[in-house]
This record gives C-alpha cells, sequence and structure tokens, in this order.
C-alpha cells in the first residue's frame, strides 16, 4: 500500500473538513469519514505512519494528524478471528 498516496487522500479529505467552523466537529468530521469509507487495510498503514517518520514523502496536515490521534482506537481495524 502507497503511503504517501493515503496521506495525500486523507489530507484532502482533511481540506474539506478545516473550512467548518467548530474546529472539534472538523476533527470529528475528518476521523469518521475514513472510519466509514476507508477499507481496514487502508487505515491500519495511515495510522502505521503516524508511528513512522515520513523520509522524502508527503506530510500529514495538521487536522488528519489530530484526528488519528484522537480517535486511533475507534479508526483501529478489529483483528480477524481465525476461528
Amino acid at each position: 500500500m502507497d503511503t504517501r498516496n493515503l496521506i495525500d487522500m486523507a489530507n484532502r479529505i482533511g481540506d474539506f473538513f478545516a473550512s467548518m467552523p467548530d474546529h472539534d466537529e472538523a476533527v470529528a468530521g475528518v476521523a469518521d469519514h475514513i472510519r466509514r469509507f476507508w477499507e481496514p487495510r487502508m487505515r491500519r498503514a495511515l495510522l502505521a505512519s503516524l508511528d513512522t517518520p515520513q523520509t522524502g514523502g508527503i506530510e500529514m496536515s495538521a487536522i488528519v494528524r489530530e484526528a488519528l490521534v484522537k480517535n486511533r482506537e475507534r479508526l483501529a481495524p478489529a483483528e480477524a478471528s481465525l476461528v
């Protein structure tokens, strides 16, 4: 999965929600959009990018970083059960 592309897509979502007058509502909107519309592999890779410094890649916007940090547990996909 191309992490730079995921960050770019998340930043575009962040740009949309950043125009909202209520900052907390905007942060929640970013997180909710990613939770509802991104598949688990995409969310997992985006969350992992918080823990690994980007070298030569695209920088995550402040609103996206805040949304991911505040909602990390809610955004993390449930582990698949091997039954």
